[in-house]
């Protein structure tokens, strides 16, 4: 889990593989009367940021064994296409599981180029359980509300009240939603998405997912191959590992993410008056830790909150300099209100949060197996912790109720497939939440797939955040299906960006991009 990419390419990127860029098998505009369109309305719900979205909703099977059963909503929002040249829906979707895609589908349809956008009906989709679909999971309303137990069990009684609580949370879900449960899963949400392709009167899906939509897309592919038309993967998610072992894995990338974090604080010394040592910055951050154990900050940010509120750093370096300035005031100026302010921006759970956070704990513990001896997960929290302790018994914690889930669990996937067309991969060396090997394993998992690496980039998300390189791949991909190939573990590479500066008006507006793209990606997905 914690390999990086080395040299990456042995030899000069060619680009090769192009595909014709024709209408999706000829489909017709979902509007010209297709037979499954009529079920499909839409209205408008613009907002200012994107005035075109539209809103609908589609019926489909709580179980798709039995189709005639009871019913479920999944709601639906789209960015028309307004070319000529129509290649079909493109799904999007932001991760998780429980994220939502309304949004992202504005997003992505004002991001991409506009003669590529325009030829493309950009759909978002809300999973089965998530936000606007119905019904919609909020199993434990408050499960994160400050200030918790330490996450980090030095004593048994700790441990019992952690460990409390996650059983409260995982027996909450069990009680309140014991119908809906063992049909919240990936595979399920998958079929969901072929529904939607259905009621758009596509033959075949363009798809387009981030983190946890890596795998979603990836299974979907293994399902229906036939289906796939064009499939743009990024940062993605490790299918041998799901999901233990990934969170195992993440534990040891995040905790480098984070010290990459003291190093750019180090260096801005100036600025932070935190220090030149990047080890003794990172002293100081555990002391901070330490003390808001014992008193947290505004009776809101204790040391698990401390976490929450860093977390999204290893997910995107623009949050860097807002971490650094909270980190500073406390420190060094004695004021905790920053950091309080931090969390509130960053990770205090909301009722979106409740949702998105009992989706993701119903579908990875339905997914596949975990271990259900408490033992076995005390043992190897312990062993990562002596290398990663940043956030390792915080993630413990976050997927803990899987020990104690109410509803069997499936068999993973095995995405492995050679039925498929050209497939986009992208993928950065230093990405915390979905780490370097990931990527180079779907890559040999996929026949024809070709990996887009960001050498030295660590933030999770990489497309149409701002790195040209990248997004010219993406692009050529989307309008006529061309794809590089080279000779290496990578097909092209492209440099990262650079790392933030200290906040100065500019440098705020700069990051802009990036920040819209993860506020809709969220953290832990």
């Amino acid at each position: 889990m914690r390999k990086r990419a080395a040299v990456l390419c042995g030899a000069a990127v060619v680009m090769a593989g192009t595909l014709t860029a024709v209408p999706a098998d000829a489909s017709p505009s979902p509007t010209a009367g297709s037979v499954h369109a009529a079920e499909v309305t839409w209205k408008k719900c613009g907002t200012a940021d994107y005035p075109a979205l539209q809103c609908a909703s589609l019926k489909v099977p709580l179980d798709h064994a039995n189709p005639r059963g009871r019913q479920i909503s999944l709601a639906l929002s789209r960015i028309p296409h307004t070319a000529k040249k129509y290649q079909g829906p493109l799904l999007v979707n932001p991760g998780g599981p429980g994220g939502s895609g309304i949004t992202l589908a504005g997003f992505v349809a004002k991001s991409l180029p506009k003669a590529v956008a325009a030829q493309y009906d950009v759909i978002g989709f809300d999973p089965r359980g998530v936000g606007r679909s119905k019904p919609a999971l909020d199993c434990r309303p408050g499960h994160f509300k400050p200030v918790r137990p330490d996450t980090v069990p030095v004593t048994p009684a700790l441990e019992r009240a952690d460990l409390n609580r996650v059983k409260a949370f995982a027996a909450a879900c069990g009680k309140k939603y014991a119908d809906v449960l063992p049909y919240i899963d990936t595979v399920s949400a998958v079929r969901d998405m072929d529904s939607i392709r259905q009621a758009l009167g596509a033959r075949r899906l363009n798809y387009f997912g981030y983190s946890y939509g890596t795998y979603l897309g990836a299974v979907y592919a293994r399902l229906f191959p036939q289906h796939v038309r064009r499939l743009v993967l990024d940062s993605i998610v490790d299918p041998t590992g799901v999901w233990y072992d990934d969170n195992l894995g993440q534990d040891h990338a995040f905790n480098d993410r984070h010290r990459a974090l003291m190093r750019w604080i180090a260096k801005y010394d100036k600025t932070y008056k935190l220090g030149t040592d990047p080890d003794k910055v990172e002293a100081k951050w555990y002391a901070m830790r330490a003390a808001l154990a014992k008193k947290p900050a505004g009776r809101k940010v204790g040391a698990s909150e401390l976490e929450d509120t860093f977390m999204p750093g290893g997910y995107y370096n623009g949050y860097w300099p807002y971490l650094a300035e909270a980190f500073s005031a406390y420190v060094v100026k004695h004021d905790p209100e920053p950091l309080v302010e931090a969390y509130q921006n960053f990770d205090a759970v909301d009722a979106s949060g409740d949702n998105g956070y009992s989706v993701y704990t119903s579908v990875q513990c339905r997914d596949t197996s975990w271990p259900r001896d408490w033992d076995q997960w005390r043992k190897d929290t312990w062993e990562v912790f002596e290398q990663a302790p940043f956030m390792t018994w915080n993630n413990a914690w976050y997927n803990a109720p899987c020990a104690f889930w109410p509803t069997r669990s499936r068999q993973p996937v095995n995405i492995a497939n050679g039925q498929l067309p050209p497939v986009l991969l992208f993928q950065a060396t230093d990405d915390a939440a979905t780490p370097y090997q990931g990527g180079a394993t779907v890559h040999r998992l996929l026949a024809r797939s070709s990996l887009v690496v960001e050498q030295g980039g660590g933030n999770h998300g990489v497309t149409l955040s701002g790195n040209t390189c990248l997004d010219k791949h993406l692009a050529a991909y989307l309008s006529d299906g061309t794809v590089p190939r080279g000779n290496g573990e990578a097909d092209a590479v492209c440099k990262t960006l650079p790392d933030p500066k200290p906040l100065t008006s500019k440098a705020a507006s700069t990051s802009a991009r990036g920040s819209a793209l993860h506020g809709l990606l969220g953290y832990r997905g």
